[in-house]
């Protein structure tokens, strides 16, 4: 089995930072094209080259230097890793899967039309005026999404009634990496909870998921996930692990993807969002699995056999760190740190309100005292407790 040696990550954020961490018990050789001198992981990865990742000349002098390419976003335009692919470089995740994480209008065509997989109902709405007509048909609210680019609740409008069709068109659509955005019209899914299932898929075929999680948004932005999510029947999470993995198999994904779905109130479940690239909730994984989500992207991009994803513990939460009042969040780490338990990951970021800047790790055999510790450290850190 052939495995590649010196990896290039484009992009220079706390997942590329976690994917440096993995390799160097792997020895693997990471290379980095990173945003500016000072994100999160050009502060430790050795090798960074700082550029425009949508210049094609600045990704194409980077790849000379490496045996594989992979991503800590999906933002890279596709037209540019096709003609590196066509050039003989391994791009993993290849731009024929990554294109359905950039675009959320072609995975809902890809996955519920040709698939038949579990969606919401949803359409591309040329104008408000066929926003308004979708909402008329399905009934209301409606949730509009940009088709490219949107992130954290950004480019997400809740669509309570025909008068606020207008909103997602009040400004013209630019364009993302290159192509053309839309907007996404969807049935709004009265979901009883959020979950993510996680698979890890190598060039050879093997694919591996880890247990399904349960997710907890804010905003629009992940908080908190629960590993495995309480309350899951057993034969429910297998058949979630079965569509993360057929996912994958189907889209050619070579890496991480990451699934979310909306479990209805009878118990099925949805297709929300893929990603294709190491996940906010997959980050219990670090501590709470065998092998890491981070591990085994770096497994599977670079050629090798898959490691174990199954969990350490019986419960594990892992709660985001979200800037708040505290402006030196390492000052803090003798209150947090008398939880032997515990376990803390600073990204190295500035501080500024509502920004991820690190998270926080717990795990055990009782579920409430695991989700109880992980929320009152997180909320120490942001200043929300004493």
């Amino acid at each position: 089995m052939n495995s590649a040696h010196t990896i290039g990550i484009i992009g220079g954020g706390q997942l590329a930072r976690m994917l440096y961490e993995a390799s160097i018990g792997l020895d693997l050789e990471i290379k980095l094209l990173a945003e500016g001198p000072e994100v999160s992981a050009a502060r430790v990865v050795h090798e960074v080259t700082v550029g425009d990742y949508t210049d094609p000349q600045v990704v194409t002098d980077f790849a000379a230097g490496i045996d594989v390419l992979t991503f800590d976003h999906e933002h890279v335009p596709t037209s540019l890793l096709t003609k590196l692919e066509a050039a003989g470089l391994s791009v993993r995740p290849g731009p024929a899967a990554l294109v359905h994480a950039q675009d959320k209008a072609l995975m809902r065509a890809r996955l519920a039309g040709e698939l038949g997989l579990p969606a919401p109902r949803w359409r591309v709405c040329r104008d408000a005026e066929a926003l308004r007509a979708l909402g008329e048909e399905i009934g209301w609210p409606l949730i509009a999404k940009e088709s490219r680019g949107g992130y954290d609740g950004h480019g997400v409008w809740k669509i309570e009634g025909a008068e606020q069709c207008e909103e997602p068109f009040a400004q013209s659509l630019e364009e993302s990496a290159g192509e053309k955005v839309e907007i996404v019209g969807e049935e709004f899914v009265d979901f009883a909870r959020e979950l993510s299932v996680i698979v890890a898929r190598n060039p050879h075929g093997e694919c591996v998921s880890y247990p399904v999680s349960e997710t907890v948004q804010e905003h629009g932005i992940c908080v908190e996930t629960t590993t495995p999510a309480p309350g899951l029947d057993p034969a429910r999470a297998a058949q979630i692990q079965r569509l993360g993995r057929r996912i994958a198999a189907e889209l050619g994904v070579v890496g991480l993807l990451a699934v979310e779905l909306m479990e209805r109130r009878d118990g099925e479940v949805v297709v929300n969002e893929l990603a294709m690239r190491p996940h906010n909730t997959g980050h219990w994984s670090i501590d709470g699995a065998v092998t890491s989500q981070f591990e085994n992207h770096l497994r599977a991009v670079a050629g090798l056999p898959l490691g174990d994803p199954s969990a350490r513990q019986p419960w594990c939460t892992m709660r985001n760190v979200l800037g708040g009042s505290r402006d030196d969040l390492t000052a803090e780490l003798a209150t947090v740190g008398r939880d032997g338990g515990l376990k803390v990951q600073f990204y190295g970021k500035s501080i500024r309100p509502g920004r991820k800047v690190g998270h926080v790790t717990t795990y055990g055999d009782d579920l409430a005292d695991v989700q109880g510790r992980a929320r009152a450290a997180a909320a120490y850190l942001m200043g929300l407790a004493g």
